[in-house]
């Protein structure tokens, strides 16, 4: 008899570990999307970006390898259902993409800086997880449903919002034979744009960052995927164990920090276990703090006034809706959910992204009319 218990204990190891490593490096490459943004924005400088657009490539082929090869199934994760919740990407996106900039950082860059030992984190961590999990399940949830994801549309003929699926009939190909194609020239693109550049190549934290992200999602999702599917004992269906949508997932940090909260909250309930995501928020913070420790780079930080904390208060808020609304983060939908080749990922991405630049330009403007 299959034991499911040490399923999902062994799938939450692994995420702890896959945490760890994610911890770790970022905080030694000074891996952040927010900080990518921003070095484009205001200095027209690449280098992160290219970073973060690497993982997406590398996460990219990996995710669709183990697709092709039957180890995983992408038709099993929040991403790919026929659903396109537009408005919700759009404006999930877009908050996301504003709170990142004035809490200094996004979710993982947020849980890197607490264990780094910054104090201001500590305060980002909680408002986005408690902002998360009131839009999960609490007042914002019926607000977050009933007007932010209605207007959906549905894509009744291909089943599914993804890339492939869309244009599969089209290329002539099967489902699996698309989703491979369009896998290897889509990440095709984004190395085109990332290795053709010289300063790239010299700048090797860049590159490092790029590989060990994009390995850690192809890994994340793996393990749920593959090793954490089994038949459940009690319905006879084949579900993921470990995680707590119930199907596969990878790395992804806005709902993982609501569920930390809850799982601290409610710790003597014996019904409360640490699953995938929970393992990563914890491996990530004791990565980062790994790194600080043995690079003596450890210091407290804390925040220059009163200001100052109430707009990373605000910052951490507007994360923790937009990352639930979104349906996940920068790394949660900008790599994560863009390896799977949705649409509604890449639509949430690129709101992120622009919430975030319009916030800088905005930010920008205002400290140059004020001097």
């Amino acid at each position: 008899m299959i034991d499911v218990q040490l399923i999902a204990k062994t799938v939450a190891w692994w995420g702890f570990g896959l945490g760890l490593i994610f911890g770790f490096f970022a905080n030694k490459t000074n891996f952040c999307t927010m900080g990518a943004v921003s070095d484009v924005v205001n200095m027209g400088d690449w280098g992160r970006m290219r970073a973060w657009m690497l993982a997406m490539a590398v996460a990219i082929i990996g995710t669709n390898v183990l697709a092709y090869s039957g180890a995983i199934d992408l038709g099993k994760t929040i991403y790919t259902g026929p659903n396109v919740p537009w408005l919700a990407h759009v404006v999930g996106g877009l908050c996301f993409g504003v709170g990142m900039t004035l809490a200094s950082g996004c979710a993982n860059k947020t849980l890197v800086r607490v264990g780094g030992g910054n104090l201001k984190s500590v305060v980002v961590f909680i408002y986005l997880g408690f902002a998360a999990f009131v839009t999960l399940r609490g007042i914002l949830g019926a607000f977050r449903v009933g007007v932010l994801q209605a207007p959906a549309v549905t894509l009744h003929l291909s089943g599914s919002q993804t890339l492939p699926a869309l244009l599969h009939g089209a290329l002539g190909l099967d489902l699996r034979a698309a989703e491979l194609a369009i896998a290897l020239a889509a990440a095709g693109l984004l190395l085109a744009f990332v290795v053709f550049n010289r300063e790239f190549w010299s700048a090797r934290e860049n590159l490092l960052a790029g590989l060990v992200v994009g390995a850690v999602i192809i890994a994340g999702w793996y393990v749920t995927g593959r090793l954490g599917l089994a038949e459940d004992p009690d319905s006879l269906e084949v579900v993921v164990f470990g995680t707590n949508s119930k199907l596969a997932e990878s790395m992804s940090f806005v709902a993982p920090t609501a569920y930390t909260l809850e799982y601290w909250q409610y710790w003597t309930d014996a019904s409360t276990v640490i699953t995938f995501g929970i393992a990563t928020v914890f491996g990530v913070g004791i990565g980062s703090f790994l790194y600080a420790l043995a690079t003596k780079s450890f210091r407290w930080e804390h925040f220059s006034s009163a200001q100052d904390m109430f707009r990373h208060i605000i910052g951490g808020t507007l994360m923790g809706f937009g990352g639930v609304t979104a349906m996940g983060c920068t790394i949660g939908q900008g790599i994560t959910g863009v390896s799977t080749l949705s649409i509604g990922s890449i639509l949430a991405t690129v709101s992120i992204i622009i919430g975030a630049a319009a916030t800088m330009k905005f930010e920008y403007w205002r400290m140059m009319r004020e001097a």
